[in-house]
């Protein structure tokens, strides 16, 4: 049956009325407990746990104190006293804070008081002025004339009800116990995001390292949760989205055994990770934490001296040119029980330091490590050689047919370092593909991929020759 806008009005101005006597509120002081989980994307779920004395029969709650960036829509209440005593009917979210100018917009065409205060008499004359407007600044009607501005402090009579301090969630709600409740209030909120920042210390000799992990927790969701009991959830959590019209479219696992100190358990769920936090903390809002999240120590690293070639090398001419080429650094590690590790590490950044001669610490690069699980391979991309180079020489190119080319390379591989050094050159192919010849041997690491082993003694050059044939 539809009901027509004036009985609907009349509906909620009867309802009002009955229950405007039994209004109660609660604030973060009947909060007993709180649980935060925070995702990667900018999305945190809280739960929120309070001791509730709700009136009998059914009233009007006041749930203050939660955060800004609440999603209303994701709310969920439950009494973990009596669930089936206490069902919400109806829930509103207050959001219409109140501010300066909101405040005067409710006193348009109203009397308020300026303060007109005298500082060389030290005085003040209270005035009675209406407000007449309040765009681009209040205009007064004060004794017949219209003041555009005043100097005056403004001072209101009273609050308009409709505007409220802080984010509120209202509810009507009926309660069938006498007793109170212990109630659990959830939802989603945006504003929420953690990351994970690693420190990798590696030994003289580059075959060992400490590593250090780091959370830092960003709240600016408009709430602070104290004493809260958090999760973090590694992982990419998939979100909807808000449907939108076609045009604006177009515009717009089990617990792994640690070998390594850490303050929070981790445990597989779902598809994702969970890292708990054995301690309870708080998260002040507008504020940036961060908690120690692990501490290992003699971690087996190796480091890598790599040239890397590109697929389109093998199609075109390039004559005489030389092309210098990066000798890119690289640092790789087995994140192993065995290896002293073997925890799955979050996704985040990963930065390097190493000792100088005089023993100070010195930062040598850094690079972004994907979500890792254990038993798997960790790869960072340091920087490049200083004192070790690579050029690179077509010595020969033919195409055979519109399809299949022929090309000879020579990689130049200098080494100015005072020890001896091994660089990988790995070459990318493309289509079916056969290396004829070659000056050293090489290994097939991937379908489209070789690589060389190059040894190069200290002050001294190599040269790798090697002629393939490439069909489209």
């Amino acid at each position: 049956m539809r009901v027509s806008p004036v009985l609907s009005a009349a509906l909620v101005l009867f309802q009002s009325a009955v229950y405007a006597d039994a209004v109660q509120q609660s604030t973060i002081e009947d909060q007993t407990a709180v649980e935060v989980t925070v995702y990667n994307n900018n999305l945190g779920l809280v739960k929120d746990v309070r001791k509730l004395n709700l009136s009998s029969g059914q009233g009007e709650l006041r749930f203050m104190d939660v955060a800004a960036s609440i999603l209303p829509e994701t709310v969920h209440v439950k009494s973990l006293t009596k669930p089936d005593a206490l069902a919400v009917l109806e829930q509103n979210y207050e959001y219409d804070l109140m501010d300066q100018n909101k405040l005067l917009n409710k006193y348009i065409g109203k009397e308020i008081t300026l303060i007109d205060r005298n500082e060389f008499q030290d005085r003040e004359k209270p005035i009675k002025a209406t407000l007449l407007a309040n765009n681009d600044g209040p205009i007064y009607r004060i004794d017949g004339q219209i003041y555009l501005g005043h100097p005056g402090i403004r001072v209101l009579p009273e609050l308009p009800q409709d505007l409220i301090a802080r984010p509120t969630l209202t509810w009507l709600f009926n309660n069938t116990a006498k007793a109170g409740h212990n109630v659990e209030v959830s939802y989603l909120t945006n504003n929420l995001n953690w990351k994970a920042d690693y420190v990798l210390e590696i030994n003289a000799d580059d075959t060992a390292a400490d590593l250090s992990g780091w959370v830092t927790v960003d709240n600016r969701s408009g709430a602070a949760y104290r004493n809260a009991k958090l999760k973090l959830i590694a992982g990419q959590v998939n979100r909807a989205e808000e449907e939108r019209p076609m045009y604006a479219r177009k515009m717009a696992m089990a617990g792994a055994e640690m070998s390594m100190d850490t303050a929070f358990a981790e445990q597989a769920f779902f598809e994702y990770h969970i890292y708990d936090l054995q301690r309870s903390t708080t998260l002040k809002d507008n504020q940036t934490k961060q908690i120690s999240l692990l501490q290992a120590a003699g971690i087996g690293v190796e480091k890598e001296l790599v040239v890397e070639g590109e697929s389109y090398y093998f199609y075109q001419s390039y004559g005489d040119q030389d092309l210098k080429q990066p000798v890119q650094v690289k640092i790789k590690f087995k994140n192993a029980k065995d290896n002293q590790l073997g925890m799955p590490l979050p996704a985040g950044i990963m930065r390097l330091y190493k000792k100088d001669g005089s023993g100070s610490l010195q930062f040598i690069g850094e690079d972004r490590i994907a979500h890792t699980p254990k038993d798997e391979e960790v790869r960072l991309k340091i920087g490049e050689a200083f004192d070790v180079t690579a050029e690179r020489k077509q010595t020969d190119f033919r195409q055979v047919t519109s399809h299949i080319f022929e090309t000879e390379w020579e990689i130049t591989l200098k080494n100015h370092k005072e020890n001896d050094v091994v660089v990988k050159v790995i070459e990318p192919m493309q289509g079916d593909w056969q290396v004829l010849k070659s000056s050293l041997p090489h290994q097939k690491i991937e379908a489209f991929k070789i690589r060389f082993d190059v040894p190069v003694k200290k002050d001294e050059e190599v040269k790798v020759t090697y002629r393939v044939r490439v069909e489209t």
